[in-house]
């Protein structure tokens, strides 16, 4: 059975810096697409980041570029998301998502329903 398991959140100035990690397991981790998204409260799952299975691809949500860097150890399973100059409108429980591609396509897929494994969240509060 495939497991994510969120960790790094926290509450936190306006300009600091959070990394939230998803540790995966049960799963062949290199062939996964992933991505990191995120819901406020009243909204939907929104993408925040994501990463081909290759590594090669990534994608961005505009509020966030140039603030946010998505990244993959592949050796210790582990999907990251380091998030700098940390804003008020960042605070959401961030969410890990994942699907297995079996080495196909290299995309990065940005809608929930790409996605059919879930992490539990992590809470991001950043106050002003």
């Amino acid at each position: 059975q495939v497991h994510l398991v969120e960790s790094g959140g926290g509450l936190v100035q306006a300009g600091a810096s959070l990394r939230l990690s998803c540790a995966a397991s049960g799963t062949t981790f290199s062939s996964l697409a992933m991505a990191w998204f995120r819901q406020a409260p009243g909204q939907g799952h929104n993408i925040v980041a994501g990463i081909s299975w290759s590594n090669s691809v990534t994608y961005y949500k505009d509020s966030v570029k140039g603030r946010f860097t998505i990244s993959r150890d592949n050796a210790k399973n582990t999907l990251y998301l380091q998030m700098n100059t940390l804003k008020p409108e960042d605070t959401a429980v961030y969410y890990c998502a994942a699907f297995d591609t079996g080495y196909g396509a290299n995309y990065v897929y940005v809608r929930p329903s790409d996605y059919d494994i879930w992490g539990q969240g992590t809470q991001v509060t950043v106050s002003s």
